[in-house]
């Protein structure tokens, strides 16, 4: 945030126009999702099978007021009602590829000028947001109910459980086993993006990073049969230095300057949802996910991929289980949720309240 700042200044002060080659981004969050995939035990699954059911119940009606809040806010102040989505699931729970797509449909159909900068705009403060108000929201949780964790605070990546088959506590780590975690990340990267372009014209098409993730999950549980062995300390470590250069980066890329100019409705909205999300969060979430510590980590997670995104989500889990404990049902449940079931659900609502006559349906 600093960076963008200073960058916003520097540009409006002296015209010179600063900008970052940000093409390493869509690498890093794919790396990032092949190591929490390369960290998690599918016999922990079953265990989280009863919370995937009642986070998705949670999620459902989530999505539909935080479109009916947009399109309010977008009413009160005359906004065309499209903006209202545009600071609604469109970028918040979408992110910046929904936000991307549906942009360009609303300038061509609609000619909703500038439509393109605000999308992408909502999606990354949605993003900051999301970080934001995730931790104190689970915070408060856990001081409230005097919550705790079954296990100790976890190191740095927060959502691998050690494999005790090929890590020891405390043992050192070497170069051979960075060089065998980073190789298994990358060809869950290269495979799960092969595979997502494979697929891409079909009925469902499911995000790239979801493919490299189950590719980890496949190395995680049968590769100790097939004889590889990897150390989840160092896969944490590559997985979480993965996502805090991409956060990073995508802070670095706030265009304030067009945000000044264009976005002041919009941030109306914007902190109009992410209260919603943090009373939401505080007061259906945590009850229907049986109260306990595992419910407020997850609490934490659900403000922020329905503010932003999943990457955004784990940031926040891990916080939380460095500070606090492991939550290993959380790092099944939330990446499951946010990566692959919202976006399906997500397209189903958007569509169903765009099509209304008031809205503008196409």
């Amino acid at each position: 945030m600093l960076f963008a700042i200073v960058a916003f200044f520097i540009t409006d002060w002296s015209g010179f126009q600063l900008a970052l080659d940000t093409s390493i981004k869509p690498t890093l969050l794919l790396l990032f999702f092949s190591c929490i995939g390369l960290t998690a035990n599918l016999k922990l699954l079953a265990a989280g099978g009863p919370r995937l059911a009642a986070f998705l119940l949670a999620l459902v009606p989530f999505l539909i007021l935080q479109n009916v809040i947009g399109l309010g806010i977008a009413w009160l102040l005359d906004m065309h009602p499209l903006m209202g989505l545009i600071g609604g699931t469109i970028t918040l729970v979408g992110g910046h590829g929904t936000g991307a797509a549906y942009a360009t449909r609303f300038a061509e159909v609609n000619n909703i000028q500038d439509v393109m900068v605000l999308a992408m705009t909502a999606a990354t403060f949605g993003l900051v947001l999301g970080g934001v108000i995730g931790g104190p929201v689970a915070e408060r949780l856990i001081r409230k109910h005097a919550l705790k964790a079954k296990g100790g605070p976890v190191s740095a990546g927060g959502a691998a459980q050690v494999n005790e088959e090929t890590s020891k506590e405390g043992a050192a780590v070497d170069y051979v086993a960075v060089i065998t975690s980073l190789g298994a990340a990358l060809v869950c990267v290269v495979f799960g993006t092969m595979i997502a372009k494979w697929v891409e014209h079909a009925p469902v098409s499911l995000p790239n990073f979801l493919w490299c993730l189950a590719i980890g999950v496949v190395i995680r549980n049968v590769g100790p049969k097939l004889g590889i062995r990897l150390d989840d300390r160092v896969t944490e470590i590559i997985g979480s230095f993965s996502l805090a250069v991409f956060l990073g980066l995508t802070m670095m890329t706030l265009d304030l300057a067009s945000v000044s100019r264009l976005a002041g409705p919009l941030l109306i909205i914007l902190a109009a949802q992410a209260l919603f999300a943090a009373v939401y969060a505080s007061w259906v979430v945590f009850r229907l996910l049986k109260k306990d510590y595992e419910a407020a980590v997850m609490s934490a997670a659900f403000c922020g991929f329905s503010m932003g995104a999943t990457a955004t989500a784990i940031a926040n889990m891990q916080a939380l289980t460095r500070r606090h404990g492991a939550a290993p049902e959380s790092f099944i449940v939330v990446p499951v949720t946010g990566a692959f079931l919202v976006d399906i659900i997500n397209v189903i609502v958007l569509t169903s309240i765009i099509a209304l006559p008031f809205v503008g349906g196409f």
